[in-house]
């Protein structure tokens, strides 16, 4: 594998914002039709007094101009994921085909930071992307990657090739996606694909189809139930995505059913359970994003978000709302920013309709408008 570090900042290949600056809000612009939501734009704060500018009506992407305000990043390749930094300006994005990562700015051109060589096939590739648990002082990144013989987790510091750090998680035909995420102060989360086997799912001593969690070494958590193992939950079968509230050890991890999608609410040392939540009508369960209050799942076959509110004991308060219907195809892609911002990330290069913009990243306000109901 072979890192290119395309962006030299300050003359050394460093990722950015390793040491954040302060936050400064955007303006928030409303779009002509559809669901609600806020979007934060790419201009600066408008003076006192001044409105703030709306995109033109049904005004369509120009080759990689896109007039959306919201558009953070065009032209890339199906996104595998997203990991915003420090600051919530700006983001890595893990293109899932090609195994680039990708810096995305608002108002900046895409430069390519890093790339983990991978196999796509089977669902596979790069299909998930955080930062380190301590960035703002290693700068490093972690990935899970499909290779042509497994998939695994891997280590990305600035100027170093990818080191893998975690392998021999089986790889198959398909249902080879899984998604990584931060567990408290010293740790990650990872969830992996049955490859195809569902009777490995079960099986403990097997990696595939499990929620496993891990130092940033690859080695089981000291504080895992079983110190020994780094499983922490078993019976998954095409996982696709894993997300965490800040400086908790408690996750979400949507799953693929046959007969149904639905999203499981864990913590190390309890059994996943019945699912929290179901979808009958299969909408395609991706990545997720936890805030304080609030759940957001992307959905690549229903094109939209399906926003959830837990309450106590793994419930939800309120009605569940799905957003963003149609606006940007299939959402494959989900985290949350240190400012409350919603990022999404697009795949509509890999089995969508794609516009001529495609794919992209976008930066929103959580949404608030919209309608669901459990099925």
């Amino acid at each position: 594998m072979a890192l290119l570090a395309a962006a030299l900042l300050g003359g050394c290949a460093e990722f950015p914002d390793q040491h954040p600056e302060s936050w400064r809000e955007q303006p928030s612009l409303r779009p002509q039709a559809g669901p609600q939501p806020r979007i934060e734009g790419r201009q600066q704060p408008p003076d006192e007094g001044q409105t703030e500018a709306s995109p033109p009506e049904n005004a369509e992407p120009d080759g990689c101009e896109d007039p959306d305000p919201s558009v953070v990043a065009t032209c890339l390749g199906a996104v595998g994921d997203v990991a915003v930094l420090p600051g919530g300006r700006g983001a890595l994005v893990g293109e899932r085909r090609t195994g680039r990562i990708m810096l995305v700015e608002p108002g900046s051109e895409p430069r390519e930071l890093a790339r983990v060589e991978v196999d796509p096939t089977g669902g596979g590739g790069l299909t998930g992307l955080t930062l380190s648990p301590s960035y703002a002082e290693d700068g490093l990144l972690y990935a899970y990657a499909t290779t042509p013989t497994d998939n695994r987790v891997v280590r990305i510091a600035p100027g170093d090739p990818p080191e893998p750090i975690l392998t021999g998680i089986p790889r198959g035909s398909g249902r080879n996606a899984g998604g990584i995420a931060t567990s408290g102060s010293e740790a990650l989360l990872v969830a992996t694909g049955d490859a195809g086997s569902p009777a490995e799912a079960d099986d403990r001593s097997v990696l595939a189809g499990k929620v496993l969690r891990i130092d940033t070494f690859g080695d089981p958590a000291q504080d895992n139930p079983d110190p020994r193992s780094a499983v922490i939950a078993t019976g998954l079968r095409a996982p696709g995505g894993v997300c965490t509230r800040p400086n908790t050890s408690s996750y979400w991890v949507t799953d693929r059913l046959p007969e149904r999608d639905v999203l499981y609410r864990g913590s190390p040392g309890e059994r996943l359970g019945s699912p929290a939540w179901s979808w009958r009508d299969g909408p395609g369960v991706a990545g997720c994003a936890a805030s304080e209050g609030l759940l957001v799942v992307a959905l690549t076959d229903a094109s939209a978000v399906y926003t959830m509110r837990p309450g106590p004991e793994g419930t939800f308060t309120g009605e569940p709302e799905r957003a963003l219907e149609d606006d940007y195809g299939r959402l494959r892609a989900a985290t949350s920013g240190p400012n409350g911002m919603l990022w999404l990330g697009t795949s509509n290069k890999a089995g969508g309709k794609p516009v001529s913009s495609d794919d992209r990243v976008i930066r929103i306000q959580p949404p608030n408008g919209g309608t669901a109901g459990k099925e």
